[in-house]
């Protein structure tokens, strides 16, 4: 290992602090160095970052599960300090045992016997006047606030990790105020929730839970830690039991109906590759799914399925990935679609690979979500929120074309080859994205885009889907030129693409 020059915990931490802050959009004093980095709400490509950044600064590149190891920027500047003083690059043995027990996912369904909703007192039936909402302040659940602010009378209690529940409104606010939906007439119908989905009880004094255990009418669970590198084990206290407690929330003192926003990757195992996967098909197989994100999906879903089975009124909806506002373009950048997009723009070539975008705009996600949850005959079903009409990716390089720019499509193994050469220096937005794109994750030695090549995917149906949306004018938008304009116009007034770099 080869160091640019000898850190201390202290370098590291200051760097770490303004580095976190930069990323975030805060001021440093923000940062509490003891404070666990997932509540800073990190998705992966952030994590990435700061991962890479912290290679360039240091001279190797840490593993990313160090993230998860020592997770409080004064345990891992400690962590690095010490392995920077013996010398020796940081390998986190400990995330990678000789002996690792096999997975059984199956074995992982176990929901608490006693939340059955046969021991509540009542069903609540009718408008609810009080909301339960988990994913506040993500992006998919900052538009489903909106939607129910606009479809109900509710008042939306939001579960956020704060110190206080001033601070937890603000981030709220904050949240919403990004993505331009911010609405200061509904301002008094947001009541934040101070708590932490990882937590027992998701982390609510009891006294306050079973208070919202009596006066809330529905939950709408939409909030999981996304990260494509961590494993089952790092993610199961959120997304697992997380869900589990959701499920004893919706269970306790009246029955509370329950939409649960799980995710198509409750269908990545092999098992279903080539098939037709319909909305109310069976999902039992799970061997093969092998990133840690998509293992917790399968295991949460099956825990609100075995809830629904003891009686708990329950709708499911599984979007894939999702894309900016059909309408204003506003997208959460820091997506892998989006990074990947402009990192491809920047080489001036993307991989010839049969790849389909099927992304849905986060407005239809939304309002589906809503419309969908408030129709009685959904209870007990699910919906694919996939998008209806999917076009491949040489789609989007030939829009790119059609403005004149020279876009190579190159094949996957040469573009890997071009991508090592090029994204060399942080700078480039595929740099963070290197786990993903080179690494290999599985005993087949696969990269996370081989597992999406259109071969090994299942064919989402969306009919009964699109059946149950007809009458309410929701419609999915097509991603024609119309569409991609309007994300790539958003994207260039925010500085995120700058045209004049294109190759």
């Amino acid at each position: 290992m080869t160091l640019k020059q000898s850190y201390s915990a202290a370098d590291i931490q200051a760097w770490l602090v303004s580095n976190l802050a930069e990323l975030l959009g805060v001021e440093t004093d923000e940062i509490d160095v003891n404070e666990n980095l997932e509540n800073y709400g990190l998705d992966s490509a952030q994590a990435m970052t700061l991962v890479s950044k912290l290679e360039e600064l240091l001279g190797f590149q840490p593993s990313p599960l160090l993230l998860w190891h020592y997770p409080t920027i004064a345990s891992l500047s400690q962590r690095l300090a010490e392995e920077i003083q013996e010398g020796v690059q940081v390998q986190d043995s400990e995330s990678k045992p000789t002996n690792t027990p096999v997975l059984n996912l199956a074995d992982e369904v176990v929901l608490d016997p006693t939340i059955n909703p046969a021991n509540a007192s009542s069903i609540f039936i009718g408008e609810p006047k009080n909301i339960f909402l988990t994913g506040g302040t993500g992006y998919l659940g900052a538009f489903i606030i909106r939607e129910l602010l606009q479809e109900t009378d509710a008042d939306i209690y939001c579960l956020v990790r704060a110190a206080n529940s001033t601070e937890g409104k603000s981030k709220l606010q904050k949240n919403l105020e990004q993505y331009a939906i911010w609405d200061d007439n509904f301002n008094s119908r947001i009541i934040a929730i101070v708590g932490d989905l990882s937590q027992p009880l998701l982390g609510i004094p009891s006294e306050q839970f079973q208070i919202l255990a009596t006066n809330i009418d529905t939950i709408y669970h939409s909030a999981a830690l996304l990260n494509y590198v961590y494993p089952y084990s790092a993610l199961k206290a959120a997304n697992v039991l997380g869900t589990q407690e959701v499920l004893r929330l919706a269970c306790q003192t009246k029955v509370k109906p329950l939409h649960y926003v799980s995710s198509v990757a409750v269908f990545e195992s092999p098992a279903y590759a080539g098939h037709l996967v319909e909305e109310q098909d069976d999902f039992s197989h799970w061997e093969g799914i092998f990133l840690g994100y998509s293992q917790t999906k399968w295991v949460a879903e099956k825990l609100v399925k075995v809830a629904s089975e003891r009686g708990l009124p329950v709708t499911i909806h599984r979007p894939p990935l999702i894309s900016g506002d059909s309408q204003t373009g506003i997208c959460n950048t820091h997506d892998f679609i989006n990074l990947m997009t402009k990192g491809c723009l920047e080489m001036g070539s993307f991989p010839d690979v049969d790849y389909m975008l099927d992304m849905s705009p986060v407005d239809y996600v939304s309002k589906a979500v809503v419309y969908l949850s408030r129709q009685k005959e959904s209870i007990g079903k699910a919906f694919h929120l996939q998008h209806p009409q999917p076009v491949p990716l040489s789609f989007l390089v030939d829009w790119i074309r059609s403005f004149g720019y020279q876009i190579k499509m190159l094949p996957y193994d040469e573009w890997q080859a071009e991508l090592i050469k090029n994204a060399s220096s942080v700078d480039n937005p595929l740099y963070t994205l290197r786990p993903f794109l080179l690494e290999r994750w599985s005993d087949e030695q696969l990269t996370i885009p081989d597992l999406y090549l259109k071969a090994r995917r299942p064919h989402i149906s969306c009919q009964a889907t699109l059946k149950a949306l007809e009458g309410s004018s929701i419609v999915c938008p097509t991603i024609d030129s119309q569409l991609l304009m309007t994300y790539t116009a958003y994207l260039i007034q925010t500085g995120f693409l700058n045209v004049a770099n294109v190759a």
